[in-house]
């Protein structure tokens, strides 16, 4: 058996600068993203009766890989060739309309299993390159950030222009609390993708260049990240179309405790992203407050992949 892990991901400023019509317009993309603790998890093992079985919310029993309704397990075994075999997806959170690229998380994940199934000593980076490459077979609105958000270790700054630059950086977290809410609205990231306005993204490219070059100046980046959200949440009238995510927004706005925070993703949903200064605080009003809460950390490591 073939067990692979691969972290979700969450993009602090710049993201749908990274769709193929951002870039087609504008020549470039950039993002700054950070892989979390947080995982999906893709097991591959062999079978001798012909039959491709794929367990995750349901189960599929096939003969024939064209008939397998799972878009991931589908063209895995299609791109790769793959013979009959058990295909089970997991995940340590629900996954659908998280915001967190579960998607290409587990696109990723799987890749990386196929890689260790067929021999292939593949470097993280062309995993997450073909990772995209296959999941835009079924996802067409695919941005570049997901994969190498998910696949490659550590926070980083991801420029797209025909490649893929990548620029491991270090963030301002020290004492700081890095917090998932979950706001249980559920949506399609397909379905806000087609809303965005690309020129109203694109003040995002400047952001993304002062966000970067004040990662040594807390105060401002913190103020900078306030910033990109405030303009991302212009970009589509879809992001914040919940009055329950407007008012979970205004409460985390006038929350003193809050010194960021965001819809993950596309937005329209799935969770938000909640950094605070654990300095401020005692450890005692974190624990009733945050109780609800998933505290995550930055994942070091990227996708992994192990054969047991």
């Amino acid at each position: 058996m073939i067990i692979s892990r691969c972290p979700l991901r969450v993009s602090l400023v710049g993201g749908s600068t990274d769709l193929q019509s951002f870039i087609d317009k504008y020549g470039y993309g950039q993002v700054i993203s950070f892989p979390i603790s947080l995982y999906t998890y893709i097991s591959l093992s062999k079978r001798y009766d012909n039959k491709y079985v794929i367990n995750y919310t349901r189960r599929e029993n096939v003969k024939s890989p064209d008939k397998i309704k799972n878009d991931i397990a589908r063209e895995l075994i299609k791109y790769f060739n793959l013979p009959p075999l058990t295909i089970t997806f997991n995940a340590d959170i629900p996954a659908a309309g998280s915001g967190l690229a579960a998607s290409s998380s587990y696109m990723v994940a799987a890749v990386a299993a196929a890689c260790k199934l067929k021999g292939l000593e593949w470097s993280q980076s062309k995993i997450c390159k073909i990772a995209h490459k296959i999941e835009l077979n079924f996802n067409p609105l695919t941005g570049y950030q997901d994969t190498y958000g998910c696949g490659l270790p550590s926070p980083k700054l991801m420029i797209f222009n025909g490649d893929v630059d990548i620029k491991f950086i270090e963030l301002p977290l020290v004492h700081k609390g890095i917090y998932l809410h979950n706001t249980e609205v559920k949506r399609s990231s397909t379905n806000i993708l087609k809303t965005i306005n690309i020129e109203k993204s694109h003040p995002l490219l400047k952001l993304v260049d002062e966000t970067y070059k004040s990662l040594s100046n807390p105060s401002k980046f913190f103020k900078l990240l306030n910033n990109s959200w405030n303009t991302k949440k212009q970009t589509s009238d879809e992001i914040l179309n919940d009055k329950g995510l407007l008012a979970i927004d205004n409460i985390l706005d006038n929350d003193k405790i809050v010194i960021f925070h965001k819809l993950c993703g596309a937005g329209g949903g799935g969770y938000y992203l909640i950094i605070t200064d654990e300095l401020e605080y005692p450890d005692d009003y974190y624990k009733a407050r945050y109780a609800d809460k998933i505290k995550i950390n930055i994942d070091n490591k990227g996708v992994t992949v192990w054969e047991i």
